[in-house]
């Protein structure tokens, strides 16, 4: 599904603060989506938090910074970070060429995964945020 010249995959929940998350058994794969990372431009580093660091949904884990910008990470969910993509580390372009893909940032293992999900968009939902969104602009 596009939005003006975003895209967004059906399948993933969103966050209003541009995060996607894709369940995945008993982890959250999670990145920024193709509207925040086209928002941010050229992206030169990203803030990794430690694996096992606590996570509460809606507050900050890490940044993403451009060029441009520095951009706070909110999770989506609240758990433990599980894995890290340290590839964003030598290479924090993936996070441009492929935000759903090689560009993900972090793997949480939820804690209340039921209850967070609730608070997430649809594809359908942030599509419909998005296009409110870029009204306005």
């Amino acid at each position: 599904m596009r939005v003006d010249d975003y895209e967004i995959l059906d399948g993933l929940q969103y966050t209003k603060e541009h995060e996607w998350i894709a369940a995945e058994a008993e982890k959250c794969r999670v990145g920024i989506t193709d509207y925040a990372q086209k928002s941010l431009h050229e992206v030169v580093y990203v803030d990794l938090p430690q694996l096992g660091k606590q996570v509460k949904q809606s507050e900050v884990f890490g940044t993403v910074e451009s060029v441009k910008a520095v951009s706070e990470l909110y999770s989506p969910v609240s758990g433990e970070i599980a894995e890290r993509n340290e590839k964003l580390v030598q290479s924090p372009e993936l996070v441009n060429q492929e935000p759903y893909g090689a560009g993900w940032i972090v793997i949480v293992k939820p804690s209340q995964l039921e209850i967070d999900k609730k608070t997430l968009l649809t594809a359908e939902g942030y599509a419909t945020f998005l296009k409110e969104l870029t009204k306005k602009k």
